[in-house]
Order: C-alpha cells, then sequence, then structure tokens
C-alpha cells in the first residue's frame, strides 16, 4: 500500500518529455514507454461511453510485471455511477492478474484536448496499488505533464489492519 511522508505542498509538474528523474524506486522507464502508454490511452478512450458529457478519456497502467491494462469512462444517466477510466484500467488489472498487482506507470488521455489529471476518487484507488515514485502522466491546460505519484496524492488514506 501507498504510504508518503511528505508535505502536501510540496509538489511540482513536469512537462512531459522530462522522464530522467520521474521514478527513483522502480526500474528506469525510457520516454519512449511512456508515450506509448500515452498512445494506449487514447486508443482506449476512443472506446468511452460519455453520451452526456462527451468527454472521452482512456487510461492506460503499466504493471511492473510488464503488461499493460487500459480503461476508458463509462458515464451513467445516474452522475454519481459513472466510472473513469482510471478506475476502469485498475478494475481490469485486478480482475485479470490478481491483488498482488503494482502500477509502476499511468498514462491518462482525452479525446477533447482539456486538462484530465486523475480525480480524488481514482487518485486513491490507485493508492492501493501503484508504486509511490510511478509516474503519472496526464493533459494540463498546457500539454501533457507529468508527476510522481507521491506529488498527486501526497496524503493517501491509509488503513492498518491487524
Amino acid at each position: 500500500m501507498y504510504s508518503c511522508g511528505t508535505d502536501a505542498l510540496a509538489s511540482s509538474l513536469r512537462t512531459f518529455g522530462d522522464w530522467k528523474t520521474m521514478t527513483a524506486n522502480t526500474p528506469t522507464l525510457t520516454e519512449s514507454v511512456l508515450n506509448a502508454l500515452v498512445d494506449e490511452a487514447r486508443k482506449a478512450a476512443q472506446h468511452s461511453y460519455s453520451p452526456y458529457s462527451q468527454f472521452k478519456v482512456g487510461a492506460a497502467l503499466r504493471l511492473t510485471n510488464g503488461q499493460v491494462v487500459t480503461g476508458t469512462n463509462v458515464e451513467n444517466v445516474s452522475f454519481g455511477l459513472t466510472i473513469c477510466a482510471e478506475r476502469s484500467a485498475l478494475v481490469s488489472a485486478v480482475s485479470q492478474f490478481g491483488p498482488q498487482i503494482r502500477i509502476e506507470a499511468v498514462a491518462v488521455a482525452n479525446l477533447n484536448q482539456k486538462a484530465s489529471p486523475p480525480c480524488g476518487a481514482c487518485r486513491q484507488m490507485l493508492a492501493e496499488f501503484i508504486v509511490p515514485d510511478a509516474p503519472v502522466v496526464f493533459q494540463s491546460e498546457d500539454g501533457m505533464r507529468s508527476m510522481k505519484f507521491s506529488e498527486l496524492l501526497p496524503m493517501a488514506f491509509e488503513m492498518k489492519l491487524k
């Protein structure tokens, strides 16, 4: 489970392409690997079911076993039942590979060219399975950005089981 002891205000954005310092505790992921992950997220966005917002989002998770799992947003007329692309991909990854999975990189892309960092619910769900220094790549107002997951969600909820 993700755990972080950093200051909540000490986060920074990196422009897309600055991958060299993104993964301190994971194998180095090259820019080409991350670009391919973004491409997979864009492909997944094409399958979005978003008749209400028309906001088509895809996510791609690279697991520590090297597998890539994708998901897309699926809307519902009862908006609270909508599932985001990141959670869709996560549920698929656990379904395919089991609860022992670990995520070493995340890419989120949309077909609307709007900012789409993972929402709070997705961040918290990812926290159960992600390597803290995993890069998270997403569309921002001024292009693609990346952050370490530990910076994106510096104070995740934790539960110590007895």
